[in-house]
């Protein structure tokens, strides 16, 4: 039986944070071995809003490529391929952008907002504002037909389906599959302080490699109730870092919600949740940090595991490229 293919992957801007693992990694790990997995280091994609410290998507390919595989992506079971070595993807990106209108391109939710959020104004950068039909064509160039996304994102994958319905129209054939958007349970994990979820750049993430150090100074400096004060005073869940991240990590559900009634009753002090939180952290990450030191030591290995499956990708987005290209006719030497 053919597997679903799925692409996932992130932007080359930093190493990868608890967040990510609450939000996409752990289901990575689960679905490497129903799906066809491929994972994309988006380093392309990164220079949309950071062209000018291109190095920086650079020297962060092996961090994130190192974070991949210190939590289990096994890359016999998943392909993990760095997106500027596919030239196909941005052939189709070019070809996609025929299918698209500006005034869709601005329409689209996500891309507002993120103009909104980073204060461009109308000085849009034009990679940014064409980001949409870049990652039509990662997909489609993967032909994958299930993308796990946060659901700030999932216009991103209807406007997908839309160029594919395009392309497909004008060819008179269905070249490309459609997409489905997968959407976790999960919102995105808050930062330490609560005042924004959890973000490479912003000041409240915890890297996956963080010392022990950092993982007790992190939760002991986590927002819970301000008015919460003595042990027996009832407190409020709600807005309450502790108990996001203990939704998010703790695997006894029951245990979690028993502390969170025990909590709004009074009984329960921060102290108490915050120990909890500290050693389920602890366990999680010691095994991840010592994967990933010993990863370091030999990034010609990393290096290797990239170049593997970037070859293995490459194959498929031409192949991909080229059924797209003789679909619509268009000259072929």
């Amino acid at each position: 039986m053919t597997r679903p293919v799925i692409l996932t992957g992130d932007r080359t801007t930093g190493p990868l944070h608890v967040g990510h693992y609450a939000g996409s990694l752990a289901n990575r790990l689960k679905m490497q071995d129903d799906h066809e997995q491929f994972l994309l280091l988006a380093d392309a994609q990164a220079l949309t809003d950071n062209a000018q410290d291109p190095a920086r998507t650079a020297r962060n390919v092996l961090e994130v490529a190192m974070d991949y595989l210190a939590v289990g992506i096994d890359p016999a079971r998943s392909t993990i391929c760095l997106q500027s070595h596919l030239p196909a993807l941005a052939e189709l990106s070019m070809l996609y952008l025929n299918f698209v209108t500006v005034a869709r391109l601005e329409r689209n939710p996500t891309i507002k907002d993120e103009i909104r959020a980073r204060g461009f104004g109308r000085d849009i950068p034009a990679g940014f504002l064409c980001y949409p039909a870049a990652q039509a064509a990662d997909i489609t160039g993967f032909r994958a037909t299930v993308v796990p996304v946060g659901a700030d994102q999932a216009p991103l994958i209807e406007q997908t389906n839309e160029i594919a319905r395009r392309i497909n129209a004008v060819a008179g054939a269905e070249v490309l599959p459609e997409a489905r958007a997968v959407i976790p349970e999960a919102g995105r994990l808050p930062s330490v302080d609560g005042t924004a979820k959890m973000s490479k750049s912003g000041g409240g993430a915890l890297r996956l490699s963080a010392a022990p150090d950092e993982i007790r100074a992190a939760v002991r400096a986590m927002f819970t109730d301000p008015g919460h004060l003595r042990i027996e005073d009832p407190g409020r869940v709600e807005g309450n870092v502790v108990f996001a991240w203990l939704d998010a990590f703790d695997p006894d559900k029951a245990e979690v919600e028993a502390l969170k009634a025990r909590y709004r009753a009074g009984g329960l002090g921060d102290g108490a949740i915050k120990k909890r939180l500290e050693e389920i952290l602890q366990a999680l990450l010691a095994p991840i940090r010592e994967e990933r030191a010993r990863l370091a030591r030999d990034p010609g290995h990393v290096t290797r595991v990239i170049r593997e499956g970037t070859e293995r990708a490459r194959a498929r987005t031409e192949a991909t490229k080229d059924a797209v290209t003789a679909a619509l006719g268009l000259f072929r030497l």
